[in-house]
């Protein structure tokens, strides 16, 4: 059998845990971004590819492989594949759903902590000389929050959100959850949240985090309304999916101060360029706290 792996070259070596398997098919290992008649011309007849979350696999080149049989993504995401092409084609789709639960929910606490903490912008103070004056201004101003004083509000409940609630815990956060699937009074119990509905969560919660996959119908889901729906002075995380938020949406949340601070491991254009819209207004920078969607990268 013939794989295409699209993606880092030697990345299914790296992660393979079974490696006598390898050997098994005749791998062609190609980059992201190369021109469809490259991979067809180096892999036309393979029989399964293997792709990068992020690479974009369309139906004409589905539809030019007649012996493709699965397409399996490298990790959680597939919202670049052509599924419907894949459908009528008989190729099934597959994912590593969950494989990163526990090193996204690690970098959706390190990112809550950040804010509360105000991290970015203390670290720059004490780079400047300037520790004391940032230390007398929080005592004056009493505006750090410990994550026990926080009501936490996941917006989404799979495999990440409740490694999120279970780490929660540990920091006797008040935690609530709202999914599409509704209620799971199991889950309530094992995991020590609360479920509310979509709107009586953003009302009711100060820290907002958001973990869902994106669909047509979460694309740019943060966007005016659901901001003006939060509390005033909210906090936001998002380690999911970029485009989830409106960026014009989330720049105004944080100007008028109905934000009091974002943060976030993946933006809309990735990889993010230096005249990104977030990345352009001065007056929102201390605001803003990223990291480079690069959890669970372990060599």
């Amino acid at each position: 059998m013939k794989l295409l792996h699209i993606g880092k070259k030697g990345n299914l070596e790296r992660f393979s845990e079974k490696e006598h398997q390898l050997p098994e098919f005749e791998l062609v290992d190609l980059p992201v971004g190369l021109p469809e008649e490259e991979y067809l011309m180096e892999a036309g007849d393979a029989d399964i590819i293997i792709a990068d979350a992020m690479a974009r696999i369309s139906g004409d080149l589905l539809c030019r492989m007649p012996k493709l049989k699965m397409l399996h993504s490298e990790g959680v995401g597939y919202q670049y594949f052509d599924l419907e092409a894949a459908s009528k084609q008989q190729i099934y789709v597959c994912n590593c759903k969950g494989m990163n639960a526990l090193a996204v929910a690690e970098q959706t606490l390190l990112l809550m902590l950040g804010m509360l903490r105000d991290v970015k912008n203390s670290d720059e103070a004490v780079r400047r000389g300037k520790q004391l004056e940032k230390k007398e201004g929080y005592m004056k101003a009493g505006n750090l929050l410990e994550l026990s004083d926080c009501k936490v509000g996941l917006v989404g409940f799979g495999d990440i959100g409740k490694c999120v609630a279970e780490i929660l815990k540990v920091f006797h956060a008040e935690v609530f959850y709202t999914s599409k699937s509704g209620r799971d009074i199991e889950a309530e119990k094992r995991y020590q949240v609360t479920y509310l509905e979509f709107s009586d969560l953003l009302k009711t919660c100060n820290m907002i985090s958001v973990h869902l996959p994106l669909k047509e119908d979460t694309y740019e889901l943060v966007k005016e309304e659901f901001i003006d729906s939060m509390r005033n002075g909210s906090f936001l995380v998002n380690t999911s999916r970029g485009e989830l938020i409106k960026g014009k949406a989330l720049i105004e949340g944080l100007k008028s101060g109905k934000l009091a601070m974002a943060a976030l491991d993946t933006i809309a254009g990735e990889p993010v360029q230096p005249d990104n819209e977030l990345l352009c207004q001065k007056e929102i920078q201390a605001k803003l706290l990223f990291s480079p969607h690069a959890e669970c990268l372990r060599a």
